[in-house]
């Protein structure tokens, strides 16, 4: 398995040189291979791979000697990072998200991100060293961990404008997890805006945890601050530092929320029997409201659900945690979930506002326990987990929930 490690480092005034120098080459590949690829699409209707760029690289520094001063291999990464924007692109269009965009060319004026992969760096202690022929400064940065088994490594600025922002070194290394095996107990999860995550398992318990809402304590102060930033000339001094302030109650109030989600994923894991996690697949571009809502309301629901939420990354947080203890978090389709009686099947009309489901067979329950449920019902049906499905609608009975068997379409009747 494969981990992230986000290291801060303080380059000096000479290394700094060294890594716009390197930013700045890079840069110019990318804008070289992205204009061969426009070019041979536009005039020969050609399609150029990686592999053809990547060929065409030896004769290119021969022709072009500045760009030696890059390591090779910090030269391909820049090529693969273009080709991985271009089979976004078309994913996206696969998709039909009709506001994709191409790729398209990168300014000098912003830091590029040095990516080394596989070779052109080691590590010595806590020390990590960077391959480059621009002078003779050395590329040393104190990261005072000792990583095995890296894979790669790229170099970046959280504010590239300018570099701005600070220095940070992306470590990719390998990790060995436990082998996972099924062990009869499940808990399905729905991730939602008002709760963050609602659970059910197997012997029909519920877990349930509130949103933090600390958007709504820094909301206000950042569009204060961007009111009052906007008032000024642009790149004045009173500009610079309003931008100054505002940049950093934004990294607060995502440090906070990623704070959560990371400490929140890990008790989950850590605190159920079940081996197997069942997750929702959920489509958060979908949850946006742009056309039905106006005004404020609009404007609350899409900070709920797009830009506060994060939704997406903490599956993402518990996937990996449950990976590396030997647990697996299976995602399936979530839809009509929360608008689907669990005990009839009758579906209803619920708008992300409405919290509670009321049914005409008598059945009154928060929306998103009866998705949760729902999510469990069918991923213990769709893989034909009888005696499971049969003790869960048991544990639910005894809970107090009505609940009915009903078996989906494709599902054998037992008799």
């Amino acid at each position: 398995m494969h981990l992230t490690a986000k290291v801060k480092i303080y380059p000096t005034e000479d290394q700094l040189k060294v890594l716009w120098e390197l930013s700045d080459k890079c840069c110019s590949l990318y804008n070289l291979a992205l204009a061969e690829r426009k070019y041979a699409w536009k005039n020969e209707n050609k399609s150029i791979k990686y592999v053809e760029q990547q060929n065409k690289l030896p004769e290119f520094k021969k022709n072009n000697p500045e760009y030696k001063i890059v390591y090779s291999k910090v030269l391909q990464g820049i090529l693969k990072k273009l080709d991985a924007n271009y089979k976004s692109f078309f994913a996206l269009i696969k998709n039909g998200d009709t506001k994709a965009r191409p790729p398209n060319f990168k300014s000098h004026k912003f830091f590029q991100t040095i990516p080394y992969n596989q070779s052109g760096f080691y590590q010595a202690r806590n020390y990590m060293c960077f391959t480059h022929k621009v002078n003779d400064t050395e590329l040393v940065f104190d990261v005072k961990t000792k990583f095995e088994n890296i894979k790669q490594i790229e170099i970046y600025n959280d504010d590239p404008l300018y570099g701005k922002g600070d220095f940070y070194i992306s470590v990719v290394y390998e990790v060995a997890t436990p082998d996972y095996f099924d062990n009869g107990l499940y808990q399905a999860n729905d991730a939602g805006i008002t709760k963050i995550v609602t659970a059910v398992n197997s012997n029909g318990k519920f877990f349930e945890v509130k949103t933090p809402r600390s958007d709504k304590h820094w909301q206000p102060k950042i569009d204060s601050i961007k009111s009052k930033r906007d008032h000024c000339k642009k790149k004045s001094k009173q500009w610079v530092r309003l931008h100054g302030v505002y940049r950093k109650m934004e990294k607060k109030k995502s440090n906070q929320l990623s704070d959560f989600q990371h400490k929140l994923s890990k008790k989950m894991v850590n605190n159920t029997k079940a081996n197997t996690i069942i997750v929702g697949d959920l489509k958060v571009k979908n949850m946006a409201q742009s056309k039905k809502l106006k005004g404020k309301r609009k404007r609350a629901m899409n900070r709920s659900t797009q830009n506060q939420g994060y939704l997406s990354r903490f599956i993402e947080f518990l996937t990996y945690k449950a990976e590396l203890i030997g647990k697996k978090v299976i995602k399936i389709d979530e839809s009509y979930t929360s608008k689907e009686c669990y005990v009839c099947g009758k579906k209803h009309e619920m708008p992300l506002w409405e919290r509670t489901m009321s049914c005409d067979c008598g059945n009154c329950i928060d929306r998103d326990r009866n998705s949760a449920i729902n999510i469990m019902s069918k991923f213990l049906s769709q893989n034909a987990l009888w005696t499971s499905y049969q003790q869960f609608v048991d544990n639910l009975r005894q809970t107090g929930l009505p609940m009915s068997v009903r078996f989906p379409e494709s599902y054998p009747q037992m008799t």
